[in-house]
């Protein structure tokens, strides 16, 4: 008897332990410039993340889901065990944990102190950008293109996008397909992603809400808040599903077949958006009635000076963008696929 509570006592810490580094996964996800992936690496857990994500399919959620019937528990057994499924949802929940509870800080950071909110972003932006680009040569025209392509597209769209784009459910389905699969790729992040395509401040919005909607229930309030605002939430998180297993997959086909075109697209991608937190809060001053003043231009350095010094210490203990050592599903480790003539 005294082993097996032993045993389950161990159990516990163990799961106790990937929930909290969920936790620190979800911290690194809702601050833009920083990367949940790197997280991930830092704290080992990296190459069992994507063995659960990539061993996820149709066949094996069908099998999972028969588990209902006597006759098909073992095969559903299986297939919970193949998808580590435990795992994913102890790890889901830390980073939704923290997701929920960072982004209502920098929700209000945005709304009421713009200019360090986003001054900070810049620095971790910026640091991360600088650190990566250690990764990538740029000594064939591939390379060049896919670079001077990622940086364009970064540069034009920042700062525009919300306009242009708008701000309905397919939009936000599309913003949570793409930002899961920087969420999940060591270096980049996808709360950068959700800047640059001007559906940051909407999100991290929507979900403070929808969250405040959920409490206001508890006394009694309307369900209007919760039913307007979980529809947004509820389309983020499906198109979030859908990269995972989509989008994801197709940077990371692109990384293992076309690694060095495809590092430079990204990272120029990182540097073009550096334009982003700059119209970002200079349109929040103007919400506010206010314009840059050489005093708020300092608030901004300063906390981009923040930012940067957060980012090197991520580096220092963690390598920030070791894009070459990353651990594989398969476990070993990703190379340039042999022969790419592309690259």
């Amino acid at each position: 008897m005294s082993h097996d509570t032993d045993e389950s006592r161990s159990a516990l810490t163990a799961w106790l332990v990937v929930y909290l580094k969920g936790l620190c996964m979800g911290t690194a996800d809702a601050v833009p410039g920083v990367s949940g992936g790197t997280i991930a690496l830092l704290t080992g857990i990296y190459e069992r993340l994507i063995d659960a994500v990539t061993d996820v399919s149709p066949r094996r959620i069908f099998d999972a889901a028969g588990g209902v019937f006597p006759g098909r528990r073992t095969r559903a057994a299986e297939a919970f065990r193949a998808m580590d499924v435990v795992f994913l949802a102890v790890l889901g929940a830390g980073i939704m944990t923290a997701v929920v509870t960072v982004t209502r800080v920098v929700h209000t950071g945005i709304t009421q102190m713009p200019v360090p909110t986003f001054g900070f972003f810049f620095g971790l932006i910026a640091a991360s950008a600088w650190v990566l680009l250690s990764e990538i040569s740029l000594d064939t025209p591939a390379r060049v293109a896919a670079a001077v392509s990622g940086f364009v597209v970064a540069f034009v769209v920042s700062g525009t996008a919300r306009t242009a784009l708008g701000t309905g459910p397919l939009v936000t389905f599309v913003a949570g397909a793409i930002a899961i699969s920087a969420m999940i790729l060591p270096g980049l992040s996808g709360s950068l992603l959700l800047i640059l395509l001007g559906q940051y401040e909407f999100m991290t919005g929507a979900l403070k809400a929808f969250v405040n909607g959920l409490l206001g229930l508890v006394g009694g309030g309307s369900a209007a808040p919760v039913v307007e605002n979980g529809a947004i939430v509820t389309a983020f998180m499906l198109g979030a599903v859908v990269g995972l297993f989509t989008v994801a997959h197709a940077v990371r086909w692109a990384l293992e077949h076309h690694r060095k075109p495809t590092l430079a697209f990204l990272i120029a991608l990182i540097v073009g958006a550096l334009r982003a937190p700059v119209v970002s809060a200079g349109n929040q001053l103007a919400e506010m009635g206010r314009a840059w003043t050489t005093e708020l231009v300092a608030v901004f350095l300063v906390a981009a000076v923040g930012g940067v010094v957060a980012v090197l210490l991520v580096d220092h203990y963690a390598g920030l963008a070791d894009f070459e050592d990353s651990p594989r599903g398969d476990g070993g480790t990703e190379e340039t696929a042999a022969g790419s003539g592309l690259d």
